[in-house]
């Protein structure tokens, strides 16, 4: 069964911007969107990944960015085992891929937990702050945190 691309789209509300992403916004478009479901999933996302979905791969859509002419850019948020993320990806009009990139989430491999929050601000510049610290650390040290700064482009691409 095929799934038309703007049903897809319906499920991403625009918001306006800035838009922070974390573990509290999560909350938030957890609770107003229902999640995608495994065939549009398929069709529309997983398979432009590099990483197979399981049963266990939930995708629920965070938002529309708004203000895009030529291209569509959806932000939506992947959960896996150890592995949280929001991810931009972006199409053409004909709902072509064109491009994608992690922004935020929470990863593990068991002995160290990364996380990142995002900014996206009015002018499609997205700023990411990612820490890791050590899963038998009792402190997390402020000074291993890391700084990204992003850009959506007017073609779509994500520099």
């Amino acid at each position: 069964m095929k799934i038309k691309f703007q049903d897809f789209l319906f499920k991403f509300p625009e918001v306006e911007l800035p838009v922070t992403l974390s573990e509290e916004t999560l909350a938030v478009f957890s609770k107003e969107n229902d999640p995608i479901n495994s065939l549009m999933a398929h069709q529309f996302i997983n398979v432009f990944e590099d990483s197979d979905m399981d049963d266990m791969t939930e995708y629920v859509p965070c938002f529309k960015v708004p203000k895009t002419e030529n291209f569509h850019a959806i932000v939506y948020w992947k959960a896996e085992l150890l592995n949280y993320q929001f991810i931009l990806m972006t199409y053409d009009k004909a709902g072509n891929y064109i491009d994608s990139r992690t922004l935020a989430g929470t990863t593990s491999n068991g002995e160290l937990v990364i996380k990142s929050v995002a900014n996206f601000g009015e002018d499609w510049s997205i700023y990411v702050v990612s820490g890791a610290q050590e899963t038998k650390a009792d402190m997390y040290d402020a000074g291993t945190s890391t700084t990204t700064e992003l850009e959506l482009a007017p073609d779509g691409v994500i520099h």
